[in-house]
């Protein structure tokens, strides 16, 4: 019996420990505190940027109208990138909106919703540089936001692929003397590309098209390799693993925003913005 009693005490006291694991708000647990935490990186335009020192760009709005779906006000903490899924998964971020990318490797970490915009990889150059293709970056520094889809690809790419099973999958630029150089985001980096520091600077399409208006002589081209292929990907929000409740609003919101056109009215909005503000 004494042996029951202890089995049974043991098996409460794992159910108590996986329950008190869950670190996150549920969407009656928001509603009740009156708050929803978005963690995000404003340095990634038109999707977020800082305007008159405060964030906004299209996740900052899709963001608003999640929160007045749920009837809170809405926290915005802005953080650096490789910082945003940490803050989720210890609880201190309800959701993260940062044009994030969807890969495999964060869906281990955290549960994203329904797409809302595509977008593809974009190589910043000087306007008399002759590179057209990703391969033609051999030998350059290349400068990438930290923790972004670029910086894996190149980082991929001149570092190569050591794979599960032991062999190693070459990078189209390894062995070339190419470098990656990361930066907190693409203005940093395209203003050491301005003063000769790198050769070309990778980061996703609107945010390059945007920091290379800024530059007379910039231009900024979609990121292919030789053999045509391309780096298409997608944006989602993100909440906690498990947190169903919040990614059922979530979810909710971001379709009928997609539905109405608010989404590609508020990207071209913010991109006319983002590049009045960088001026």
């Amino acid at each position: 019996m004494k042996k029951f009693l202890a089995v049974l005490l043991s098996v409460v006291m794992l159910a108590v420990l996986a329950t008190g694991c869950a670190k996150y708000s549920t969407a009656d647990e928001i509603k009740d505190r009156g708050t929803l935490v978005l963690y995000t990186n404003a340095a990634f335009p038109p999707y977020e940027y800082l305007s008159n020192g405060q964030a906004a760009g299209v996740d900052i709005d899709i963001a608003k109208a999640i929160a007045e779906e749920l009837g809170v006000e809405l926290e915005i903490h802005d953080v650096k990138f490789d910082t945003l899924i940490p803050a989720l998964k210890s609880g201190k971020a309800d959701i993260i909106l940062a044009g994030m990318t969807v890969t495999d490797e964060r869906k281990e970490s955290v549960d994203f919703s329904v797409s809302y915009a595509t977008s593809v990889q974009y190589i910043i150059v000087p306007q008399d540089s002759e590179v057209d293709t990703i391969e033609d970056l051999a030998g350059m520094k290349i400068g990438v936001q930290l923790g972004t889809t670029g910086n894996f690809i190149m980082s991929d790419e001149v570092n190569g692929v050591d794979n599960e099973d032991g062999t190693h999958t070459q990078g189209v630029l390894e062995g070339t003397g190419a470098e990656v150089m990361t930066f907190n985001n693409a203005a940093l980096a395209a203003l050491e590309l301005s003063n000769g520091g790198i050769n070309a600077v990778v980061v996703d399409k609107l945010p390059a098209q945007i920091v290379a208006q800024n530059y007379e002589n910039f231009k900024a081209i979609e990121l292919v390799y030789a053999d045509g292929s391309t780096t298409d990907e997608s944006y989602a929000a993100a909440v906690a693993k498990g947190n169903e409740s919040l990614l059922e609003v979530v979810d909710k919101v971001i379709n009928e925003l997609i539905s109405s056109g608010k989404i590609d009215e508020w990207t071209v909005t913010h991109s006319n913005s983002a590049v009045d503000d960088m001026e």
